[in-house]
């Protein structure tokens, strides 16, 4: 594999701040002298034509002594550090002028701690580009383990053609947070132009393998089988026009495949027969019981529950309509419950990932990774197979609620036509729906928990429902409690305002009904 990013150290440097020392020995004493700049500029040709160079590096990189670079700025506001760029550039230029090629000579002088006094290091290659002044990024690139916590790694300018991002520095022009396959691999980045798509390449390809999950935007790196000691690991890798501009279709490149398959919460047999596209991926209705084989005079026949209650979501409400209550921030946590299905736990309590909004009304994913804002609509793949859904609130709704978060197969209460049942937060015969009644998951100002999440915005009976063979009829018990009718999509229909014993409201099989933090939606 050819070198994409050339690592050097020059050692025993008595002034890092004196150009010719680091360009080029006195004298001619060939067999003694040290390597220097100048030196393993000529070495390391970009391109040759046989043992000749025709074209050298113009792009360099030097880290001095972090401690050396600070005292400059602190007593000459960094003149030495501007004076070391500029001579090393007038050096360059002169002693390699005819192998420039018209390329502009650049360099860039910075402190790192891991750089040792009478140290200095250097770094130039193919994949080191230097930008210039008031040029425009053109793409950001992220990474994340989890797809909910998402790391800087990088940014691409529009001349910049190659990148290589790995586990550190002496392989790759940048290092990727929570590189999980060693330093063995690498990234490549191919930039050819503002109209051609980025082109993502794995090193080596017989160790990764990466496909772009269209579904998410991203693209997943992995292990392959019997190649690395971290098999089964994935990188997820984000890459972004900048200013918000969308990216272009990605090219098919050696290992660059997109991936054809539906997405990853779709792709199970329980819900494989639903459309593609939809907002929300929800649990069918459950299929009518086996018929009992027996005979016609021995036949036995029981009442089957054929509607169903399901907690389809979870309302995540604007903390400081509760400021009074000393309401600092409510948090979820995911876990598995069930396979890969990912239902409420406590937060922090075997949770995968876990979703929080503070005082200010602002929303945070939260992962083994760490904890960083996000924005709504937003989806998540934690982990294989489970994926996570922020839905955005009806706009009637949003001085009430943050977002919508999805749930794949919530609690299901069985509902028996005839039967009246009460929801609110005083009725324990449902309490099966109401998964946040404890209190884990919301915290005061002072740090300690409260009783129940549920205080806030649940009546302790807030409606009753009845189900009917037309859909779920809602009677209003509470005139302080807020309801909301949200059809098949999430999307609003009314505000349940008027909604009486005598004149109940009707909630059609396949819609839902916001009450609290909850969302339930009716399966006839």
């Amino acid at each position: 594999m050819p070198v994409y990013v050339q690592h050097e150290v020059l050692a025993r440097v008595d002034d890092v701040f004196n150009a010719e020392a680091l360009w080029q020995a006195p004298g001619l004493s060939l067999f003694s002298r040290r390597p220097l700049l100048r030196d393993l500029l000529e070495r390391s040709p970009r391109e040759q034509r046989g043992r000749a160079a025709t074209r050298c590096f113009s792009h360099v990189t030097l880290m001095l002594p972090q401690e050396q670079v600070d005292d400059d700025r602190h007593l000459t506001r960094g003149a030495r550090v501007r004076d070391l760029a500029q001579s090393l550039a007038a050096l360059h230029q002169k002693d390699f002028g005819d192998l420039l090629g018209g390329d502009e000579v650049r360099y860039h002088v910075v402190g790192a701690d891991e750089v040792a006094q009478g140290e200095v290091k250097v770094k130039f290659g193919h994949a080191v580009y230097l930008p210039a002044p008031g040029e425009q990024i053109l793409y950001t690139v992220s990474a994340s383990r989890d797809s909910a916590i998402w790391q800087p790694v990088c940014v691409v300018y529009p001349n910049q053609r190659l990148t290589v991002v790995g586990q550190d520095g002496a392989n790759a022009t940048f290092c990727v947070p929570g590189w999980p396959f060693g330093p063995d691999g690498g990234i490549l980045l191919i930039n050819d132009g503002l109209d051609a798509p980025i082109e993502v390449q794995v090193r080596p390809k017989d160790a990764l393998d990466c496909r772009f999950d269209e579904a998410n935007g991203y693209y997943v790196v992995r292990a392959k089988h019997g190649t690395a000691s971290n098999t089964g690991q994935r990188l997820l890798l984000r890459i972004s026009r900048a200013a918000g501009a969308p990216l272009a279709a990605p090219a098919m490149a050696d290992s660059a495949i997109p991936a054809r398959g539906p997405s990853v919460w779709k792709a199970r047999a329980a819900v494989a027969e639903l459309a593609g596209g939809e907002a929300t991926a929800m649990p069918l209705a459950a299929a009518p019981a086996d018929r009992i084989s027996a005979s016609e005079n021995d036949a036995t026949y029981a009442p089957v529950a054929r509607h169903r209650i399901t907690l389809a979501a979870l309302a995540l409400p604007r903390l400081s309509r509760y400021r009074d209550t000393g309401a600092e921030s409510l948090e979820i946590g995911l876990g598995p419950a069930n396979g890969s299905t990912l239902n409420p736990v406590a937060p922090g309590k075997d949770d995968v990932i876990g979703f929080a909004v503070d005082a200010a009304d602002q929303l945070h994913a939260i992962t083994g990774a760490g904890r960083q804002r996000v924005s709504v609509p937003s989806s998540f793949a934690p982990q294989d197979g489970a994926s996570v859904r922020l839905h955005a609130v009806p706009p009637q709704m949003a001085d009430r609620y943050c977002a919508l978060l999805g749930l794949e197969q919530g609690p299901v209460q069985p509902a028996a036509a005839g039967a009246s049942l009460v929801f609110g937060r005083g009725m324990p015969a449902l309490a099966a729906l109401r998964v946040l009644d404890a209190p884990q998951f919301l915290r005061h100002a002072d740090g300690s928990a409260a009783a129940s999440a549920d205080r806030l915005g649940l009546s302790r009976n807030a409606f009753s429902w009845e189900a009917a063979s037309d859909g779920m009829r809602i009677v209003r018990l509470s005139d302080t409690q807020a309801l909301f009718h949200l059809d098949g999509e999430l999307g609003l229909v009314a505000q349940v305002l008027e909604a009486s014993a005598q004149q109940p409201y009707l909630i059609p099989p396949g819609h839902h009904l916001v009450a609290g933090h909850y969302v339930l939606r009716f399966d006839a």
